[in-house]
């Protein structure tokens, strides 16, 4: 999970740069580059590419790319540390949607320790700049959706090889994306090819890791590790956008991996 936040708040960070370009040509880009990766890995390892959930995997792929947009979208009017902050509620969305759907147990002072992240998390929200209400509703409905994405992805488990759940998000995001583009495209220069292309290698290591980490262990205990995208955002947007983060922020943080440290606690204490 550790490599899958910081692949992720690399690509943020790029997503945040290429603001200029429509939010479906992103998507497109995106699940070029991540599709380079898996369908060539799929083929020479002989995966069988239409798995055997087909309906979950088709949900998860759905739920994922209305994730993937909603996110792009709110960068586009929010600061990208103020964006990452708000999107971290989805595993607190994983954690109800895991004890609804997949009957996990919780102990109720695990709930504390998710309510302390999460407060952290507001302050994050609610003592830094301004917030833009557009991006505020975008940045939620994502953090919904991934929240379900997370449940799903623990549902399937270790039944499907992670490149087949990988690959449907992706196929899915190719041609939605790519359909989307057609009248919002914009040509990039050189350097901008490059960037666009490096969504998917970012993108496929975050997605890889993130997926192995939720088939391995119970969403309760993997969602919150997440939180340390946050972090690692943070310290990007200080040094590449010039944000700007006060003692709020740092107490937000600090909350933050209070509530995931002791969490993780807890657990492995069971």
């Amino acid at each position: 999970m550790i490599f899958s936040v910081i692949a992720f708040a690399i690509m943020n960070a790029v997503v945040k740069y290429l603001s200029s370009f429509s939010v479906y040509q992103i998507v497109f880009f995106r699940s070029i580059g991540t599709l380079a990766f898996t369908i060539p890995l799929i083929i020479t390892y002989k995966i069988p590419v239409l798995g055997t959930h087909k309906k979950l995997l088709l949900l998860r792929g759905f739920l994922g790319v209305i994730s993937l947009i909603f996110f792009f979208q709110s960068l586009k009017y929010l600061s990208i540390g103020t964006a990452v902050s708000l999107r971290y509620t989805s595993p607190i969305f994983a954690t109800v949607f895991a004890l609804i759907f997949l009957k996990e147990n919780i102990k109720p002072i695990q709930w504390l320790f998710f309510l302390i992240a999460f407060i952290g998390v507001l302050i994050i929200k609610g003592f830094g700049n301004d917030i833009n209400y557009l991006g505020l509703i975008f940045v939620i409905f994502s953090s919904i959706s991934l929240g379900l994405v997370l449940v799903i992805i623990r549902k399937i488990g270790k039944r499907e090889h992670p490149l087949v759940i990988i690959n449907y998000f992706m196929v899915m995001a190719f041609f939605f994306g790519g359909f989307m583009s057609i009248y919002n495209w914009k040509n990039p220069n050189v350097n901008q090819w490059l960037l666009l292309l490096s969504l998917g290698l970012f993108g496929y290591i975050g997605q890889l890791y993130m997926t192995k980490a939720f088939q391995a262990n119970e969403t309760n205990l993997v969602a919150p590790l997440k939180y340390l995208e946050i972090v690692f955002t943070i310290i990007i947007g200080v040094f590449w956008f010039q944000e700007i983060y006060n003692l709020y922020t740092v107490l937000g943080i600090i909350l933050i991996l209070v509530g995931l440290i002791y969490n993780l606690v807890l657990k492995k204490t069971e």
